[in-house]
């Protein structure tokens, strides 16, 4: 990992070119992209002072949620504080002159080769996990092999000097994935605009837990947009759920709803409140 210079630093995971570089590089252009390894060390960036945010991915509209980032968001020591949606348009890319019709391995980020089931179905093609999608094209650059491509974005292509053997093969033009902005402190966003309060918990081991947790947010009227179950620690028994919920909790209706949860619960996290994205309307 290295420090940049100038601009304030923003972490995400992966290499120069990957979509989260570019998610952070539309965010706020007064930030300076600092790639990390790993989510964790993303995250240990901001937490150490070696970066003022972080760019996480959370889940793509095609290939569903990002899953490690469940387990890391309770843990990290940070607050949400913004959500970034970015378009994602997906490049097959090659060495400079490889052929098409000569591709025979397609290597990527397990999120990306999810987004592109329709090329991979192609006879003749195999699929290969990559830790990186950037890390994926420079690997290519430096390998000479002419019967591989990457699933990519076209920085990487002008980064990496490939080539873009077909261009936005992504299964559906809605394609976005959703980005989570993490700071060390919390920032109390304006009350005039709409909010998500974003948070985990697990309900009690009694019968109806789960229904009666959830209870106070339809009596209250209180919109959950999101509910997603993970498992904790390896335990069936022991699932945790992360949630989003259109509101303030200091609002009225927002604060019975969350009081009921909690009657309910035997673990509860608050992770962040932060404004709506305008691409939610």
């Amino acid at each position: 990992m290295t420090m940049p210079t100038g601009r304030m630093p923003i972490a995400f995971q992966g290499e120069a070119g990957a979509y989260s570089h570019l998610a952070c590089e539309l965010f706020e252009s007064g930030l300076e992209p600092l790639p990390c390894p790993t989510f964790e060390e993303a995250l240990a960036a901001v937490r150490e002072g070696l970066a003022d945010r972080a760019m996480l991915p959370i889940e793509n509209s095609l290939a569903g949620r990002v899953s490690d980032i469940h387990h890391l968001l309770p843990d990290s020591g940070l607050h949400i504080v913004a959500e970034h949606f970015f378009p994602i348009r997906h490049q097959l890319l090659g060495r400079k002159g490889a052929r098409l019709e000569d591709i025979r391995l397609v290597r990527s980020h397990a999120m990306a080769l999810g987004q592109v089931r329709g090329l991979l179905a192609r006879p003749g093609l195999r699929a290969e996990i990559a830790g990186d999608t950037a890390g994926a094209a420079r690997r290519l650059a430096e390998s000479g092999r002419m019967d591989e491509a990457v699933i990519a974005s076209s920085k990487a292509a002008e980064i990496y000097g490939l080539d873009i053997l077909q261009s936005n093969v992504e299964d559906a033009g809605h394609n976005t994935t959703r980005f989570l902005v993490m700071a060390r402190e919390p920032i109390e966003p304006a009350r005039s605009k709409p909010l998500i309060t974003t948070f985990v918990f697990q309900v009690r081991n009694i019968p109806a837990a789960l229904y009666k947790a959830l209870g106070g947010f339809a009596t209250n009227s209180v919109n959950m947009t999101k509910l997603e179950s993970y498992m904790l620690d390896g335990s069936f028994s022991a699932t945790m759920f992360y949630a989003d919920a259109e509101g303030h909790p200091d609002d009225e209706n927002m604060k019975l709803a969350l009081e009921e949860l909690v009657f309910f619960s035997s673990r509860f996290k608050l992770l962040g409140v932060y404004p709506s994205a305008r691409e939610r309307s």
